[in-house]
């Protein structure tokens, strides 16, 4: 789909870019300058999270993965992911690492909506399954393993 302009989101959809452009604020990202902002909606309740960076880089975490992880923290996780917004100072709308793209896989489904934004205002929304679209499940290679 292509970028579009935020006033063209539904409310729910703004309401998500909000909490993660302020989450952006608060990111640690004193090596890359690289600041990324996600906001994650799980039920009715919108979890934030930021990208937090480390003098060992491999520790550092993504802005994704610190919103679901928090989710899990502050007991929300056990409501469905409906949708995940991100966005970063990038050309294009920023887009999920790998390691992102699985844990909201996991968490959300293949058919979990992901807002994509870059600070300039344009928007991408998609599905997870166009971002991840082979996504590992457990269950499905367990029973391959099974049968081989």
């Amino acid at each position: 789909m292509a970028a579009r302009k935020a006033a063209a989101l539904t409310p729910s959809d703004r309401a998500l870019l909000v909490a993660a452009r302020a989450a952006r604020a608060n990111a640690h990202a004193p090596w890359s300058r690289f600041k990324v902002g996600a906001a994650a909606l799980f039920g009715d309740t919108i979890v934030p999270g930021c990208n937090v960076e480390f003098d060992v880089y491999g520790l550092t975490n993504c802005a994704e993965r610190t919103a679901v992880f928090a989710a899990y923290a502050h007991g929300v996780a056990a409501q469905p992911l409906l949708a995940m917004a991100v966005i970063a100072d990038t050309a294009e709308p920023a887009c999920p690492c790998g390691a992102c793209r699985q844990v909201m896989f996991e968490c959300g489904g293949p058919d979990l909506r992901v807002i994509l934004a870059n600070t300039n205002g344009e928007v991408r929304i998609t599905r997870m399954h166009e971002l991840l679209p082979d996504g590992f499940r457990l269950e499905r290679n367990a029973s391959r393993r099974r049968k081989t």
